[in-house]
C-alpha cells in the first residue's frame, strides 16, 4: 500500500524572510532569457561580468598556491591572511587587533550569518538601517530576532538620526548595524556621525556590527571612518573583504576583526568560535589571496584610480546620475561611495502600489533588470536601486529605455 502524500514544506523560520536581489524578479529575467532576450542587468554588485578585472598578482598567487591548499585550514583562517588583515587595521589606527582577534569567511555573507547566530536569541532586537543590504534583515530572522528599522533621512543624503535610533532601543535590544558606505544608497558617513554611532552602542551595552565592505570606494574625497576607532567599552565587530574593492566576488574571501572590550564577550565570543569551527574553515585558496591584496606595496591596487576624477567607476555614476535625474519625476542624492544609486520616483507621477509588480512590469517593457526599493527594507513603493558597475554605453541604453517608459506611465 503506497503511504499517504504529505506535502514537504519549507522552515517556518523563513517565514518573513527576504532576498529580492535574488528572488522573483530575477527568476523572470531569467525566463525572459531563456525565451532569447538580452538583459541589461543593474541590478547585483557583481564586478567581474562588467569588464572589472581582479588585480594580476591576486590571479598569480592563487595559481601558485591552489595545489598546496588542498586540505582544511585552522577554521579562524590561515594565519598570512590573519596577519595581514591585522597589520591594516592596525596601522589605520584600530587598537588591540592581532592575527587573534581576527576570522576569515566566505565573503562577508557567511560572516553575517555566522555572527547572528551565535549573538541573537529568539526575541532579540537588532537595530537596523532602512534601507538596508537585505541580508542583514534576513539573517536577523532566520536567528529568532527581529529586526529594528531605523530610518535614513533621505532629505540629508541619507544620513541616520542618532536621536531617532537611541528612541528605539529596549531591554532586548543586543545589537546595531551601521552599513557605511551604505548598500544601497552611496552614503558616506562622517567621523562625528560614525562616532555617535560607538558611543549609542557603549551607553547601551549594544555590539556594534560595523558593514564596511565598500570602505574603498569612494568619491569626491569622501573619507571613511572605522566604527572600531571610537568603541573601547563595547564590543565592535568589522566586516570587509575583497569582493569589491579588489573585484574579486566570485573568491569569497571576506573577514571580521574583532575589537573593543573583548573581556565582556568571552561567551559570545566562545560561541562564534564554535560556529566557525562547525564550517571547518573558509574557501583555503581564496585565503591565499588577502596577505598579496594587502601587500603594502600593492594595497586597494587600482581602486582609487576607479573611483577618481576620469576614472571607469566614477565617470559611470557621473552618467547614471545626471541621466536618472533629467527624468521628470525622478530624484536621486549622489552618492558619496559603493556602487549604486537609489533614486525615488514621484509618487504623484508614478503612484506605485507594489514596487516588485511595478520592476517586473518595467522588465518586461524594457529588458532592462534592476531591483525595488522595498526589497532593502525600505518602507515606501517609490524607489528603485541601479548598479553602476556597466559601462557607459550600456547604462546610457538601460537608462535611456526606462526613461521611454516612465514617460509613457507617468501621470499629469
Amino acid at each position: 500500500m503506497r503511504a499517504t502524500s504529505r506535502p514537504i514544506t519549507q522552515s517556518s523560520k523563513l517565514k518573513g524572510v527576504r532576498y529580492d536581489v535574488r528572488g522573483p524578479i530575477l527568476q523572470e529575467a531569467e525566463r525572459l532569457e531563456r525565451a532569447g532576450h538580452e538583459i541589461l542587468k543593474l541590478n547585483i554588485g557583481n564586478p567581474a561580468p562588467f569588464g572589472f578585472a581582479a588585480p594580476p598578482e591576486i590571479v598569480e598567487e592563487l595559481r601558485a598556491t591552489v595545489a598546496s591548499a588542498q586540505g582544511y585550514s585552522d577554521s579562524r583562517g590561515i594565519l598570512p591572511a590573519r596577519e595581514a588583515v591585522a597589520r591594516v587595521y592596525t596601522e589605520e589606527g584600530v587598537a588591540g587587533v592581532g592575527p587573534e582577534q581576527v576570522l576569515i569567511g566566505n565573503g562577508v555573507s557567511e560572516l553575517i550569518s555566522l555572527v547572528l547566530q551565535a549573538l541573537v536569541d529568539d526575541g532579540d532586537e537588532i537595530l537596523v538601517p532602512s534601507p538596508d543590504y537585505p541580508l542583514w534583515t534576513a539573517q536577523v530572522t532566520l536567528s529568532g530576532g527581529r529586526a529594528v528599522h531605523y530610518p535614513c533621512d533621505e532629505a540629508n543624503g541619507w544620513m541616520p538620526d542618532l536621536e531617532a535610533i537611541e528612541r528605539l532601543v529596549t531591554p532586548r535590544t543586543k545589537g546595531i548595524v551601521l552599513i557605511n558606505p551604505n548598500n544601497p544608497t552611496g552614503a558616506v558617513y562622517s567621523a562625528e556621525l560614525v562616532r555617535g554611532f560607538a558611543a549609542l552602542a557603549e551607553r547601551h551595552g549594544l555590539v556594534l556590527m560595523s558593514d564596511e565592505i565598500y570602505d574603498r570606494i569612494l568619491y569626491d574625497g569622501a573619507r571613511h571612518e572605522h566604527a572600531a576607532l571610537h568603541v573601547r567599552e563595547t564590543l565592535c565587530l568589522t566586516f570587509s573583504g575583497l569582493s569589491k574593492a579588489q573585484r574579486v566576488a566570485g573568491y569569497r574571501a571576506g573577514w571580521l576583526v574583532i575589537s573593543g572590550d573583548r573581556a565582556v564577550a568571552g561567551d559570545f565570543l566562545e560561541g562564534l568560535t564554535l560556529l566557525a569551527n562547525m564550517r571547518m574553515c573558509a574557501n583555503v585558496p581564496a585565503q591565499h589571496a588577502i596577505p598579496v591584496a594587502l601587500d603594502p606595496a600593492s594595497r586597494w591596487s587600482g581602486i582609487a584610480e576607479l573611483c577618481a576624477p576620469g576614472g571607469r567607476l566614477r565617470e559611470q555614476r557621473d552618467v547614471a546620475h545626471r541621466l536618472l535625474t533629467a527624468i521628470p519625476g525622478v530624484s536621486c542624492a549622489l552618492p558619496g561611495g559603493a556602487m549604486y544609486l537609489f533614486p525615488r520616483l514621484d509618487p504623484e507621477a508614478y503612484p506605485i502600489a507594489d514596487d516588485q509588480a511595478f520592476v517586473i512590469e518595467l522588465l518586461r517593457a524594457t529588458r532592462v533588470l534592476v531591483t525595488n526599493g522595498r526589497g532593502f527594507n525600505l518602507a515606501t513603493p517609490d524607489h528603485l536601486r541601479f548598479v553602476t558597475l556597466p559601462a557607459v554605453p550600456v547604462l546610457t541604453e538601460a537608462i535611456g529605455r526606462i526613461a521611454e517608459h516612465l514617460d509613457a506611465v507617468r501621470v499629469g
